[in-house]
């Protein structure tokens, strides 16, 4: 019997390697912000057609305009009664990330000590840096009026994700724009109060391990399906929640604290959040 060789084998030929293309919606560490706790974010999510058509440009333009015309004068007494009732600017600006990671300076009303910037990026309830006058704005919300501002200059939309601060980003190159509300917004509109639980040495530690990557994913399953008929409910129900605020405290057990017996992290952000969880679909 005898063996015939075969065909010689061919030299697998060495193809050049492409780079790699990031893919929608992956969970990529981002920045280096916590030895302790290091943060993810979502890499370029998807994003439905209103939220970057030209409509949405438009109607943001035209609301933004209008409520700067309607509040001009209680803007004015605002702006007076942070000059009385504390010392420095009325003005407050911050710089934030903004769409595809560009930086812009944020405008709100001061609603802290004027020398109270060099502290932790995060309040809580009772924060001593914040005054008394502001802590009335901060509950109506009305030290966020400046920011239609933003919105005339393209730099922020009606409805979007909440502009961070470079160590607090959530989503990584993030194809819109941020906005003055939405749906992470309404979820965790009692955050000041949440984070009154947790201990003062652990509370950035618990927000980038368990609210931050909550509210990017409810903000971007939000964008991704977004239509005028959604934006303009989640306008509606942000009007009522400062109109309104509920009373109920946000946890049974207010006297507890991040690490005592009983005390789940988790389920309290879930808490949290669970009400307005739905407003995202």
């Amino acid at each position: 019997m005898h063996l015939v060789p075969g065909p010689p084998r061919s030299k697998p030929v060495a193809r050049p390697s492409l780079p790699a293309r990031p893919l929608p919606a992956r969970t990529l560490p981002f920045r280096a912000r916590s030895a302790a706790a290091p943060a993810l974010c979502l890499v370029s999510p998807a994003a439905s057609p209103w939220s970057l058509s030209r409509g949405k440009a438009i109607f943001d333009f035209l609301f933004a305009l209008a409520a700067l015309l309607l509040c001009a004068v209680p803007m004015l007494f605002i702006a007076l009664g942070i000059r009385i009732s504390s010392p420095g600017p009325a003005l407050f600006a911050q710089k934030r990330v903004g769409r595809r990671e560009n930086l812009f300076s944020v405008y709100k009303f001061r609603t802290m000590d004027f020398d109270a910037a060099a502290g932790i990026g995060l309040t809580r309830e009772g924060d001593c840096r914040v005054t008394a006058f502001g802590r009335w704005l901060r509950r109506l919300k009305l030290d966020e009026l400046p920011q239609f501002f933003n919105v005339l200059r393209g730099q922020m939309s009606i409805v979007g994700p909440r502009p961070k601060l470079p160590q607090y980003a959530g989503i990584a190159n993030m194809p819109y724009r941020p906005g003055i509300t939405g749906a992470a917004t309404l979820a965790f509109r009692r955050e000041e109060e949440l984070l009154a639980c947790v201990h003062p040495a652990r509370m950035e530690d618990f927000y980038l391990r368990h609210i931050e990557p909550l509210k990017a994913r409810i903000d971007a399953r939000y964008m991704g399906r977004a239509t005028l008929w959604s934006d303009l409910r989640i306008v509606a129900s942000t009007c009522l929640a400062c109109i309104a605020p509920p009373r109920e405290p946000v946890l049974p057990l207010r006297n507890k604290t991040v690490g005592a017996p009983g005390f789940d992290p988790l389920s309290a952000v879930e808490s949290a959040a669970g009400d307005s969880m739905g407003q995202s679909n």
